[in-house]
């Protein structure tokens, strides 16, 4: 990608959904998340943001309500090619706002890079934190339950403090 390509960040629409299982099974493909079959993707196609380039999706984010106070993101991928040009962070920021215009506390993930998600201020914190709603997809994930993956929660109340 030499020359400087628009970015377009909207909400995911209903074409959009079988580009955003490929972007995010490639990467669960390489052992870098978590798989999702084309019915989770149109069962919460409305918890996605998108970044278009050129009129394809390249890049997602899910910001997926659970409860009064408790919201994840998850599915954050971008394509390869794409990597590196901060679509990653635009769609985490997008969906960190949306959970604080919704009036969430904060929000929580479950990552195998938490280097990444510990720069927008997420902390590591332990599994066993989350209520058992969380687990939900967990169930039935063949690496459960030695998946790796790591908790991190951004509370927003600290944020304001600090």
């Amino acid at each position: 990608m030499s020359e400087k390509k628009e970015l377009i960040y909207r909400k995911a629409r209903i074409s959009d959904a079988k580009t955003i299982q490929k972007i995010i099974n490639v990467h669960a493909s390489n052992d870098e998340m978590l798989p999702r079959s084309l019915n989770q993707i149109y069962e919460s196609l409305r918890d996605f943001n998108v970044c278009e380039v050129e009129g394809e999706v390249r890049g997602c984010c899910a910001l997926h309500i659970l409860w009064e106070d408790l919201a994840e993101i998850r599915s954050v991928a971008i394509a390869s090619e794409y990597q590196g040009l901060g679509i990653g962070k635009t769609l985490v920021e997008t969906a960190i706002g949306e959970a604080g215009d919704l009036g969430l506390p904060g929000v929580f993930l479950l990552t195998y890079k938490p280097d990444y998600f510990s720069r927008f201020g997420f902390r590591v914190i332990e599994k066993s934190a989350l209520p058992h709603k969380v687990w939900k997809d967990c169930i039935n994930c063949p690496k459960f339950p030695d998946c790796g993956e790591v908790a991190m929660m951004l509370d927003f109340q600290s944020l304001s403090t600090s």
